[in-house]
């Protein structure tokens, strides 16, 4: 039986030009679990975008995948770390040292990585 680890996307978006939204795609292609949280409600690859605004916990998160800016992010920190993702992959544009020692620091692991490269090099496990 093949385990399906989830991905929680912080930042998901229904605007087809932003990189969450394209993530999301793309891991549905790829036949990945996933869940799209963001600001907007809406729906991406027939998933609801649960709002991020409700800090809603979810169970057995294997990775958080970033698509919000460091500034942004400082509100969500404790309520990412509280899940205890396995990793979360820092994409382009969403450094940040501070949070991401915080994680590393928590036993998490943390990537500055492209989730759609890593989709596409298939090293997104």
């Amino acid at each position: 039986m093949k385990i399906h680890k989830k991905t929680l996307i912080i930042g998901a978006s229904t605007n087809p030009s932003r990189y969450g939204n394209i993530a999301a795609l793309r891991l549905h292609e790829a036949g990945k679990s996933f869940i799209p949280v963001g600001i907007k409600p809406g729906l991406i690859a027939g998933r609801k975008i649960e709002d991020l605004s409700a800090l809603k916990k979810y169970d057995d998160i294997d990775t958080v995948t970033l698509y919000l800016n460091p500034k942004n992010q400082l509100a969500y920190e404790d309520y990412i770390l509280s899940m205890k993702p396995k990793r979360i992959i820092f994409n382009p544009g969403t450094e940040n040292p501070k949070f991401m020692d915080r994680a590393q620091n928590e036993g998490i692991e943390v990537l500055q990585a492209c989730t759609l490269v890593m989709l596409a090099s298939n090293t997104y496990d």
